[in-house]
């Protein structure tokens, strides 16, 4: 029965990598290996858990909430203007300074393909102005479409948070050093990669190509852009590595003052807020919760046909074997993929909770998975945030992964030692 599981995994990373419905896929395999084991009902049992987990669910919830309110409120684009604005003065260093801006923004909106179409139909246009070549521009926004994974909102930071039992935001100062280093090795081998190419400097489009039409007339309202970032500043204050403010508050809890601003510094009509945040909450649990949900299904039914221990038996031998499969085992399915959710979850589900077995822990061993998945989106030809990036560019998103490609490596390697 192991070897029948062993072959239904491979055939689920195939699908995965296929771009089938990624949800259909894992619950198919989960179910079906938990019918093989005699244990058919165990599949209803894990996907019903993690629909109600109370450790996720308000949180990835209400997160997403904000980000609509965010976007119907406009706050969001004044946020990015704000910050977008100062730097189209720093030519010398546009190429790294947008691949560190766009991390930054991330964070505060934890969506790869949102923060890449947003920072890039401003940035994009303002670097090819100054003359770096379009593809560079493109390489540049989507090298910083990973600063999520120190988000507090990121289903991943949750997710590890939830399964080692730690606050959140201890999670996220765990995560936070490996992906500023990987941010910062991204940045630079980018801009390594435009000397190298030429590709920083003189490029000079057809008539009208480059004028930042995004920056033009836009004025920028103070407290609108500072709305998306109160509430992760309240998390950062409130929580015990910083303790400059002694009340204690949750993510949802911080999400919910930030929709009140949202609201007030907006004029909205409530009603028009209050209909996008629960258009939010669906979205989350369409697009996030279901996920975490079918990836259940399928570590249970990994379990349940015997295929984990025998994972566990064979690593227990080889701890050096470990941090590899957690690095590169994630990326390469998301670089094929377009996207590290589903092989970031599986491989948290399925051997995070047994860190101790080769000597490591939980929060780290999570997350290194966590952060390798997005490396490998961010060098996927084939993730959302890519084609956004190549279409505003009006590039081949190929191009992308051939420039943030050598970062992106050079990033997980130093993530597996950091580990």
């Amino acid at each position: 029965m192991v070897y029948v599981g062993g072959l239904i995994v491979i055939l689920t990373i195939v699908g995965i990598i296929k771009r089938w419905e990624v949800r259909l896929v894992l619950f198919t395999s989960g179910a079906l290996m938990a019918i093989l084991s005699g244990k058919p009902f165990g599949a209803v049992t894990a996907f019903s858990a993690a629909m109600i987990n109370g450790g996720l669910v308000p949180v990835i919830c209400t997160v997403m909430g904000f980000a609509y309110v965010l976007k119907i409120t406009g706050c969001d684009s004044h946020l990015i203007h704000a910050v977008v604005r100062p730097m189209t003065k720093l030519e010398k260093i546009l190429i790294p300074a947008t691949a560190i801006v766009t991390a930054m923004i991330n964070i505060a909106l934890p969506s790869a393909a949102g923060v890449s179409a947003a920072v890039g139909a401003i940035m994009i246009p303002a670097l090819i102005a100054a003359g770096v070549r379009p593809t560079m521009a493109a390489s540049a926004v989507m090298a910083g479409t990973f600063g999520s994974v120190m988000s507090p909102g990121s289903a991943h930071v949750v997710f590890v948070a939830n399964l080692a039992e730690m606050e959140i935001m201890e999670i996220v100062a765990v995560v936070a050093p490996k992906t500023i280093t990987a941010v910062l090795i991204g940045a630079v081998a980018l801009t390594v990669v435009a000397f190298i190419r030429k590709e920083n400097k003189g490029y000079v489009g057809a008539e009208g190509e480059g004028v930042n039409q995004g920056l033009s007339g836009f004025k920028v309202n103070p407290l609108k852009a500072i709305v998306p970032v109160v509430p992760l500043a309240l998390l950062i204050l409130t929580s015990p590595a910083v303790g400059l403010v002694k009340t204690a508050i949750t993510v949802p809890q911080s999400m919910f003052i930030g929709i009140i601003l949202a609201g007030i510094v907006s004029l909205k009509n409530p009603q028009e807020i209050s209909k996008n945040f629960f258009s939010g909450i669906g979205s989350a649990y369409a697009e996030v919760i279901g996920i975490i949900a079918c990836a259940a299904v399928f570590t249970s039914g990994m379990q349940s046909i015997g295929l984990t221990p025998a994972l566990i038996s064979a690593m227990e031998g080889s701890d050096a074997v470990v941090p590899v499969a957690a690095t590169f085992g994630p990326m390469l399915v998301a670089i094929l993929s377009g996207s590290g959710d589903a092989a970031t979850l599986a491989f948290n589900n399925a051997i995070t909770p047994h860190a101790a077995i080769f000597g490591l822990e939980m929060d780290s061993l999570g997350t290194t998975a966590s952060l390798a998945g997005a490396l490998g989106r961010t060098m996927s030809p084939v993730a959302g945030a890519a084609i956004i990036c190549a279409g505003l560019a009006k590039v081949n998103p190929i191009e992308i992964t051939k420039r943030n490609g050598p970062g992106m490596i050079i990033a997980a390697v130093v993530t597996m030692f950091m580990l």
